[in-house]
């Protein structure tokens, strides 16, 4: 976030709900909603962006329609204390990997795995293996998405070639 803040008001949490929820609304159909002209919310915008509370708009697409038909879990174990920004640049180089974060419990990772089908991520999944530092990985295979409308369940890039 930038170091300028403002303060984050109702009208603000509104609008960010609004855009969440459909970040193509016009800033008329916003204001009409929470009661706000259509320059203020653009204001409104604006600002929530410049202070990096907003960071960005993204299309969410059907991860199939992208060629990603399979998709896992993977736990990271790591040998001795691997620092997170090794692991960042480690998942970097896998474009399958969508999502990955340092957690608690056993693992030293969560990786969030999309590929076009079996054989890939298990193409995959070895290319993660080589690294010296990865001493285990346990996989867990999705079946379906119980929250549809999830952030988890749509895919925001290409699957790679």
């Amino acid at each position: 976030m930038n170091s300028r803040t403002a303060p984050f008001d109702e009208l603000d949490r509104k609008i960010v709900t609004a855009l969440m929820a459909n970040a193509r609304s016009s800033f008329a159909e916003i204001g009409s909603a929470i009661g706000l002209s259509a320059t203020a919310v653009k204001r409104r915008v604006d600002r929530l962006r410049e202070t990096g509370v907003i960071t960005g708009f993204t299309a969410t697409v059907k991860p199939a329609a992208l060629g990603w038909r399979t998709e896992a879990y993977v736990e990271v174990y790591c040998e001795g204390a691997a620092p997170p920004r090794r692991l960042a640049e480690v998942v970097r180089n896998h474009p399958e990997i969508t999502a990955a974060m340092t957690v608690t419990g056993g693992a030293d990772a969560l990786l969030h795995v999309r590929a076009r089908d079996v054989g890939h991520f298990e193409e995959v999944l070895e290319r993660i293996r080589v690294e010296p530092f990865i001493r285990k990985t346990i996989s867990v295979m999705v079946l379906s998405h119980l929250l549809p409308e999830s952030p988890e369940a749509a895919a925001t890039h290409a699957a790679p070639e």
